[in-house]
Formats: structure tokens, C-alpha cells, sequence
């Protein structure tokens, strides 16, 4: 057994810096490279692509990553866990082994493809089964859309990580697995923790819950003191430097940017956070306010004292469906009197889409620069040199929302002087894919473990 396991992370959503899992297995000794790329409008956007393409539904990127990392997969045993699959793992595991195949001699690249979590073709016989699946937040049933369900995945644990690992996978491909099993699942398999080895299972939780955002924990999008942190250009990604006795150091590669200090974790670590006693997941509930930070050196902060405790007998379930139309158009006016210029034309044009009677669930107005991101707490600075209207309509008929976007461009001439930034054409009509978060018991969700060699 190890004395000392290293995971780092190298995405922390899909879209995040390319680069960074080729310099996260490039800068210092490393065993496991986690890469998170799924939120739930995620896992909707892949659903319409796989929609249109049976062969897609996954994160594409995550193929040109496992390209940048193979030399230090083949060569130096640098294991990768990601949850790329999306809606199709096996298609991702697929595109991965192409990739591949020219740099990967035989037998050296053995890809674990992990799925179950997708419940959308078992929707309908689940509900006949009783299983209302209730959202989370209104208590109503999901008969009420479910002729409008575009994808439907439980979030699944580490459990079939551990099982493709044992099974001799040095590149594990999951759906949506939770983002914090990807760094939990090779703690418990190189440690060899029990499934009801409570405290270490949470601190391999609150270890997956500090880096799976990326290097929102080691400097970027931080709050405290950020004016002073250094080379963000450079930002290193974070890792962490773990022990059987389930206490790890969370740290970042030499001669990188970005800073790891108590007060970047402790961001983090209240990032989408509720009660803090119990920080639900499929293998544990961990117990945040028993976390202990200390400063362990420059850049390196070590974590203990973490207490879990069993999980409940639900899964968490993550349903998009589709919730009409929508377009979000922009004018800029400028000084003098620009927040008054843009409430004008804000009422005008109010007045002509009431003319239309188009039937909008809802139109929004934001006046960005003066009361957009802090809402009434802003006091609607009067003196701003310039406000962009935000204007947005959002509807069950396409056509109607179609209209909306032909009544924004007509305001740069008719009303109020000094318009500066209206460009791009008229706005596009977006679908609009809402979220219905439910539960389901565990014992319904079978998963399944693949090795494709």
C-alpha cells in the first residue's frame, strides 16, 4: 500500500482551460489524474446531441486531454478518472481508444467504462412501478412533464470506479457519477477503505469536494484578498497528497500560479453546501464542521479531522426537460442620463409587446451597470456613465419569442438618444431545458462496470 496517494485535477467543468490535465501530469509526480466535466445542464446539452447523433453525448474534449496525457498514462502508470461519458460512456471510451490506438501498444491502455446511472429508457416503467419521483423543491410528480424529459441520470458513487480500478483500468469513463467520488474511488481502492469506513470515506469526499472545481481552490474566482494572488495566467491546478488515516494536504505543482491557503479552501468548501452536518452523498454523509485546516507551507494546506457517518438509502436523481423558448437581447446607453434612457426604452417596450398579447411566461428587464447583479441592494446608481439594457422574453411558443427579438433593434431609432451597443443581429431563440432534481431508492439503479482493452 502506498504511504502517500497524489490525485490532481485537471477540468473542472466542461469548457475548462485544455490545457491544464497536460501540465497537471507534466509538473510534479502525480497517480491519478481527476477530470470533471458534468453540470446538470450538461448532461441535457449531451442528450440533444446524442439526439442528433447516436454516436455522440459525451464531452469531446476529454478525447484531445486523454491525447495530451497518453505518454504519462503508458509510461509512467498515471491513472485517469473522468465523468467525460456523459449520456454515452461506452461511445466516449470508444473515441478514446481510436485516439489511441496508433501510441498505445497492446494491452498497455485499458479503459473502464462504468454506466447505469442513465434511468431515461426505464422512466416510464419505473413510474408504472410506483416511483413518482418528485421534484425535490415542489413535491410535484414527474407525470406532470415527463412528455417533455430530455434526460434523466442518478448520481451514482464510487463504488464502480473502485470495481473498474480493481478490474485493472488505467482510465476509468463514468456518467454521471458525483463529481467528488472521481477523487474518493482510487483513495478507497489504493487504501483499501471498507465500505462502512465512515470517517475515511468522508475525508475522501471533502478531498473530492476541495479540487473538483478546478482551481477555483487554489486561487481563481476567489474573494479573499484576490488582488494579491499571484501569475492567475499561470494558475496551477490543485492536488492532493493523501494518507490511509484519511488526512491529505492539498497543494498545487512548483512554479505556478494561483495560491493554496486556508482562506481559498475554505471557499471552496462552502461552494453549493447546504446543512454543513450533512453533506449527503451515495457512500457517506460527511460532517463539514468537523473539517480542520491548517497552513502546511507555502501553498500547502493540510486537512483532518473529518467525520462521516452511513448515507441514506436515496439516490439523487437529475431530470432536464424541456420548458419552452426563450431570447435575450441588449442595447447600451450611455451618459448622461443613461439609467433613465434605458428605463424608457425598458417601457416602451413593454407597451408594444402588451399591444401584441404574445403570451410570455414572463419578461425580464436588467439594467447591468446599475442594478443587475446586486438587484435592489444597488440603490439603482442614478450617475452610472453607462447601463446596458438586458431584456429577455421567455414562452411556450417559439413563434411568439421569435416576434420578441424583432421588437428590440426598431428601439435604436425611436427612443431614447445615445444607444452605443446594440450589434450581433437580432437575438437567437434558445430552447429553454429546465432542471427537476428527484429521488430514487438505491436498490432501483443497477450499475455496470466494462473493460474495454
Amino acid at each position: 500500500m502506498k504511504e502517500v496517494v497524489r490525485i490532481a485535477a485537471g477540468q473542472g467543468f466542461w469548457g475548462d482551460d485544455l490545457d491544464a490535465p497536460r501540465r497537471q501530469v507534466e509538473g510534479g509526480p502525480i497517480d491519478y489524474l481527476m477530470l470533471d466535466y458534468l453540470a446538470e445542464v450538461t448532461m441535457s446539452i449531451l442528450q440533444k446531441q446524442k439526439e442528433r447523433d447516436p454516436s455522440l453525448g459525451y464531452a469531446r474534449d476529454f478525447v484531445g486531454a486523454m491525447e495530451s496525457v497518453l505518454p504519462a498514462v503508458l509510461e509512467r502508470g498515471v491513472k485517469v478518472i473522468a465523468n467525460a461519458g456523459g449520456v454515452n460512456p461506452r461511445a466516449c471510451a470508444e473515441a478514446v481508444r481510436a485516439a489511441s490506438a496508433k501510441r498505445a501498444g497492446k494491452d498497455k491502455l485499458r479503459i473502464g467504462v462504468v454506466t447505469g446511472d442513465d434511468l431515461l429508457a426505464r422512466l416510464d416503467e419505473l413510474m408504472a412501478q410506483g416511483h413518482v419521483l418528485a421534484n425535490m423543491e415542489t413535491g410535484e410528480p414527474l407525470s406532470t412533464v415527463r412528455d417533455k424529459v430530455l434526460s434523466a441520470n442518478a448520481y451514482i458513487g464510487s463504488s464502480p470506479i473502485v470495481e473498474a480500478l480493481k478490474g485493472g483500468a488505467n482510465v476509468v469513463v463514468t456518467g454521471r457519477s458525483t463529481d467528488t467520488a472521481l477523487t474518493m474511488a482510487p483513495l478507497r481502492h489504493e487504501f483499501g477503505w471498507g465500505a462502512e469506513s465512515w470517517d475515511q470515506l468522508a475525508a475522501g469526499i471533502v478531498a473530492g469536494h476541495i479540487i473538483e472545481c478546478g482551481a477555483q481552490c487554489s486561487g481563481g474566482n476567489c474573494l479573499y484578498d484576490w488582488r494579491s494572488i499571484p501569475d492567475l495566467a499561470n494558475v496551477g491546478y490543485p492536488l492532493v497528497e493523501a494518507r490511509a488515516d484519511g488526512s491529505f494536504v492539498v497543494t498545487k505543482h512548483p512554479k505556478t500560479g494561483g495560491r493554496v491557503s486556508v482562506p481559498t479552501i475554505t471557499e471552496q468548501l462552502v461552494y453549493e453546501m447546504g446543512d454543513p452536518h450533512s453533506y449527503i452523498t451515495p457512500d457517506v454523509i460527511a460532517d463539514f464542521t468537523t473539517i480542520r485546516l491548517v497552513q502546511d507551507g507555502q501553498d500547502r494546506v493540510l486537512v483532518s479531522g473529518i467525520t462521516g457517518r452511513p448515507p441514506t438509502d436515496k439516490l439523487k436523481v437529475s431530470v432536464a426537460y424541456r420548458a419552452g423558448f426563450k431570447a435575450v437581447g441588449t442595447l447600451v446607453y450611455a451618459w448622461p442620463d443613461a439609467l433613465d434612457k434605458a428605463k424608457l426604452a425598458d417601457r416602451v417596450l413593454r407597451a408594444r409587446l402588451d399591444r401584441l398579447s404574445l403570451g410570455f411566461d414572463r419578461v425580464l428587464s436588467e439594467f447591468v451597470g446599475a442594478n443587475a447583479t446586486h438587484g435592489p441592494l444597488a440603490g439603482e446608481r442614478s450617475d452610472a456613465p453607462e447601463v446596458q439594457l438586458r431584456l429577455g422574453a421567455r414562452g411556450p411558443d417559439r413563434a411568439a419569442v421569435e416576434r420578441f427579438t424583432r421588437e428590440i433593434a426598431p428601439l435604436v431609432l425611436n427612443e431614447p438618444p445615445s444607444v452605443t451597443g446594440f450589434a450581433g443581429g437580432r437575438p437567437k431563440v434558445e430552447e429553454i431545458v429546465a432542471y427537476w432534481p428527484a429521488l430514487i431508492d438505491k436498490s432501483i439503479v443497477k450499475t455496470k462496470v466494462d473493460i474495454i482493452a
